[in-house]
């Protein structure tokens, strides 16, 4: 992808942001995890080809997976391109993963991908520990907002 065709509102090595879980979701933890990529979708998710939204994670058999996270087809990619939506593998260690599964189950937590960047060459997903917020919270969270950008504008 050309230089003046990125995202502007992303800073430098986030490639992918699920805005709309912060506005759905309680976050009440994050954790960082490591992904199973193919090569197609490492150089698509550094042109920007990346989509977290309507993404989740889950544990199936002792190891952590992102479910709907749509990286498109890499465009040099030919027979060798990737599936858009596949399950993806996430890295994250046994214990963490016992963790985030008791969570989720015994809480009704859902894991949410929050974000995806770039930490010392390597891509990386923040996966958030999430309860899901009722229409009022929702109401709420923008009537504080309102209120913190009307102080903000006075001073």
């Amino acid at each position: 992808m050309p230089p003046d065709k990125k995202k502007k509102h992303l800073p430098p090595g986030n490639f992918a942001e699920n805005r709309k879980a912060r506005h759905d979701y309680d976050v009440l933890e994050t954790v960082e995890a490591g992904m199973v990529l193919a090569g197609t979708e490492v150089k698509s998710v550094r042109g920007g080809g990346a989509s977290l939204a309507g993404s989740y994670a889950i544990v199936l058999g002792g190891e952590l997976f992102a479910e709907k996270m749509n990286i498109a087809e890499y465009a040099f990619g030919n027979r060798f391109n990737h599936e858009p939506a596949r399950r993806r593998k996430l890295l994250v260690h046994k214990k963490e993963i016992e963790k985030l599964r008791l969570k989720t189950e015994a809480k009704g937590l859902t894991l949410i991908p929050l974000r995806l960047y770039l930490k010392h060459g390597r891509i990386k997903v923040e996966i958030g520990v999430c309860r899901g917020k009722a229409a009022r919270d929702k109401r709420e969270t923008l009537k504080r907002r309102a209120v913190e950008r009307d102080m903000d504008r006075a001073d």
